[in-house]
């Protein structure tokens, strides 16, 4: 009985911090941006407006949800359903500091998740029958589909760093030195890319307020909104912590507690960096987000991956000293 109650609290338990986590985070941001821009942010809600997001979260779960005439109603619920589910599903190979399921292929697991969520905002830009749904649902498919390109490629670049697609791997193959220092250009370009795949400024154009109305989310409200909410942002700090995982060693030792605490400060400032880069850059053009890509990315990330393959097959070739 206590196994089975421990085999059910504990995924619950990781679901409820990371919604948790969610929350305060669109917190930290409001707060950043309002002292960025000059302005007070969240202030009037609880002490300095930290129950804000407590307060956030009931208007939207109690408001009434609305249907479009035109919509297709099955999609239409399933979207925010699928996008909210994938967004807590793909944090279980993530060692935080255990996670819930020990898998070899852990990485590929991520990133097939992650590329599941192009369904959620294709299906919910289709099943709302709106002209602008539709355009942002199809920028956000392309733009999503060609940045998971170079993150795949940089993947494999890493793998042949650490020798696996575990995340334990990338942990003890960090040991001696992050691999940020002997592999920054790739660093820099998994950090641009998951800006791109998160749909975070500059690279927001699926939202883009000024031309698509919100983009694919639109015509949603109430909490299939709120769940299209909590999964974008859900999956920033997913990515972020994928990142502190592949290029900051999170301190390998034997002590929980040490590991969580090296882990999160650790993502913390990366979803800081997030933030910043929301205040501090305009939002490209869609052309230009399209060129770095596949003018600059991926050339840049074939010829890497190219290079860390050939290297140990030439080195191995070389004789032995007599």
């Amino acid at each position: 009985m206590k196994a089975l109650t421990a085999h059910f609290f504990t995924p619950l338990a990781y679901m409820v911090s990371i919604v948790i986590a969610v929350a305060f985070f669109m917190l930290t941001e409001r707060k950043m941006l309002g002292r960025m821009q000059s302005r007070k942010g969240p202030n009037t809600v609880g002490p300095v407006g930290l129950l804000q997001p407590v307060a956030d979260a009931v208007k939207l779960f109690i408001k009434e949800p609305t249907l479009p005439n035109n919509a297709s109603p099955i999609l239409f619920t399933i979207a925010p359903t699928l996008a909210f589910t994938l967004a807590l599903l793909v944090w279980i190979p993530l060692p935080m500091p255990f996670p819930l399921a020990n898998l070899n292929l852990g990485l590929l697991f991520v990133m097939s998740l992650s590329s599941f969520m192009v369904y959620s905002i294709l299906w919910s830009g289709w099943a709302s029958n709106s002209k602008y749904a539709l355009m942002g649902a199809l920028r956000a498919v392309a733009q999503t589909i060609s940045y998971e390109v170079t993150l795949g490629l940089i993947l494999l670049s890493m793998t042949f760093f650490s020798g696996g697609y575990s995340m334990h791997t990338f942990i003890t193959a960090q040991e001696p030195m992050y691999l940020m220092f002997s592999s920054w250009p790739l660093m820099m370009m998994w950090y641009i890319s998951t800006l791109a795949e998160t749909n975070r400024a500059p690279f927001d154009l699926a939202e883009g307020e000024s031309e698509l109305v919100s983009g694919f989310n639109v015509e949603y409200s109430a909490s299939p909104f709120a769940l299209f909410f909590l999964a974008e942002y859900s999956n920033i700090l997913m990515m972020n912590t994928l990142t502190a995982i592949l290029f900051l060693n999170p301190a390998h030792t034997d002590i929980p507690e040490l590991f969580t605490l090296s882990l999160m400060s650790k993502v913390i400032l990366l979803s800081a960096g997030f933030l910043w880069i929301r205040t501090t850059y305009p939002r490209f053009r869609y052309d230009q987000l399209m060129q770095l890509l596949w003018k600059t990315f991926l050339p840049a990330t074939l010829a890497l991956c190219f290079w860390h393959v050939s290297m140990p097959v030439a080195l191995s070739s070389i004789p032995p000293m007599p």
